[in-house]
């Protein structure tokens, strides 16, 4: 599944870093490059790659408009290190800066085998601590929280929902954490290219790595061996040893007509023991198969269009991935490499964060879109649309668990984004619709292993986790939070479980 990034500037060097500028002085290019070099470079590294903060390129600030990043630097980002310099840049030079950023580096962005192994650093020798959990918990039902605002996560236990640990996380991680098959480990993975392994047995951080510029997700093989990084920048695979972050190989994502690509997606098919990748720029589709002793060769599917991001079919035999020139998007059989048929969808559907369940005995599949108040449902036998639903507004996440009769999906973008509708899942119609903080943005749900409890985000400063009873809708618990952008529930993720993503 594919989180919304928080700003890329929010790690910028606090207040003290800096010194005073020179408020009349020019903003040319010149100058704002040496502001960069005097102010930034410290924290965010030579030649715009990152270091304590993010990298600084238009390839890792495509998601910001300039605009954006000009009211980060003069105002400030509430709850991080970022603070307002509108007292000490003048618009010209804050203009100035931002005008720099967006500007290709005069040296080419690389991130070498080297880098990486350099950047490798155990923190826990793990063959030293105890292979049982240590907190007392059901270590099937804990929960991971990533809360966005001051980047940190948390480990909650999903009985009591009491908090077992709050440690500190790399900037912006980036899409959901993944977990070993036993849910002993789980790996995180931020947007400047971290990635970390945190033993939830014994709440301890093992290891971490930095595999790239700006990574897209990762993903952990159904064997417990592997660990695969997709990275924009720049555009590779990264093998990595699931024991400690060590680095196997890299593999660069090329099309076979020769093109770089960036990674759009990567996830792990369990029966079918691979890696299936999707790239940006290329029309193809990658498995990589990790039985045996895996070589970890691509095998090419030719898609009919460029892949954003795909769900798995309950089998995971085809894809359902997005598609720009169908308005929608196409299905892939992966047993025999073709592209079936494409799916007209309006606006813009989110497929990487749809789900499935079975409605009269057949598998269907619902989209939340981005662009539009509606629900795509889909028949999966015959891939024709059943039915559009109509919501409060645009969304980005859908859930359900089996347990449940409404799968859930929030209204993420517009004035209505404090509302979640429930969808009863046989009907086809919205039977609740929940405004969890009034005026405050709600969105990403989880549930616990059982379904009895479902967990919902409120994304503000000020936000929450408030645990809901899913059969009653009565409200259980509220766990002030600073953006909770995602939890994710251990049993509900090694399951594969029916509902949630992957």
């Amino acid at each position: 599944m594919q989180l919304i990034p928080a700003l890329l500037l929010a790690a910028a060097l606090p207040a003290a870093t800096f010194v005073a500028l020179d408020m009349a002085s020019a903003a040319t290019p010149d100058d704002s490059q040496a502001l960069y070099e005097q102010h930034c470079q410290a924290c965010h590294g030579v030649n715009r790659l990152g270091g304590a903060g993010p990298a600084l390129l238009p390839e890792s600030l495509s998601r910001i408009k300039p605009a954006e990043a000009q009211a980060v630097i003069r105002d400030g980002r509430p709850a991080s290190q970022m603070a307002a310099y509108s007292h000490v840049l003048n618009d010209a030079q804050i203009t100035g800066l931002v005008d720099y950023l967006y500007q290709p580096s005069a040296v080419p962005p690389t991130w070498s085998d080297a880098d990486i192994r350099a950047s490798h650093r155990i923190l826990t020798d793990v063959a030293t601590l105890p292979t049982t959990p240590q907190h007392g918990a059901d270590p099937r039902n804990l929960f991971v929280v990533v809360e966005a605002g001051n980047h940190h996560v948390r480990v909650l236990d999903g009985d009591r929902f009491e908090e077992l640990a709050n440690f500190q996380s790399h900037f912006a991680l980036h899409g959901g954490p993944k977990f070993s098959p036993d849910g002993r480990f789980v790996y995180f993975a931020s947007r400047d290219g971290w990635v970390s392994v945190y033993d939830l047995h014994n709440l301890t951080m093992l290891a971490e790595v930095r595999a790239g510029l700006n990574t897209r997700n990762l993903a952990v093989s159904n064997d417990g061996r592997w660990v695969l990084v997709g990275n924009y920048l720049p555009g590779t695979l990264v093998l990595l040893d699931a024991r400690d972050l060590s680095l196997v190989k890299h593999i660069p994502a090329v099309g076979q007509d020769g093109t770089p690509s960036r990674v759009s997606a990567v996830y792990t098919a369990p029966p079918r023991d691979s890696f299936v990748v999707a790239l940006k720029d290329v029309k193809e589709a990658w498995e990589l198969s990790y039985t045996g002793e895996p070589t970890f060769e691509p095998r090419r599917i030719e898609a009919a269009d460029f892949l954003d991001d795909f769900s798995f079919t309950p089998d995971y035999r085809y894809l359902l991935a997005t598609s720009r020139k169908a308005h929608g998007g196409q299905v892939i059989d992966l047993d025999n490499g073709q592209a079936v048929t494409d799916i007209p969808l309006p606006g813009m559907p989110h497929l990487g964060s749809g789900i499935y369940w079975k409605r009269d005995g057949k598998w269907v599949f619902a989209t939340p879109n981005v662009s539009k108040g509606l629900i795509s449902v889909l028949d999966l036998d015959t891939w024709k649309l059943i039915k559009e639903i109509p919501t409060e507004g645009p969304g980005f996440f859908m859930r359900s668990q089996a347990n449940s009769p409404y799968a859930w999906t929030d209204v993420f973008f517009g004035p209505n984004n404090d509302a979640v509708h429930l969808i009863d899942k046989q009907t086809l119609e919205v039977a609740h619709t929940l405004r969890p903080m009034p005026g405050k943005n709600a969105a990403h749900v989880e549930f616990t292993n059982d379904g009895r409890y479902a967990l919902l985000s409120v994304w503000d400063t000020d936000g929450a986790l408030i645990v809901y009873d899913a059969k009653t809708l009565e409200e259980v618990k509220r766990i002030p939070m600073n953006k909770p952008s995602g939890k994710y529930n251990v049993g509900n993720k090694i399951e594969f479980a029916e509902g949630t993503s992957h």
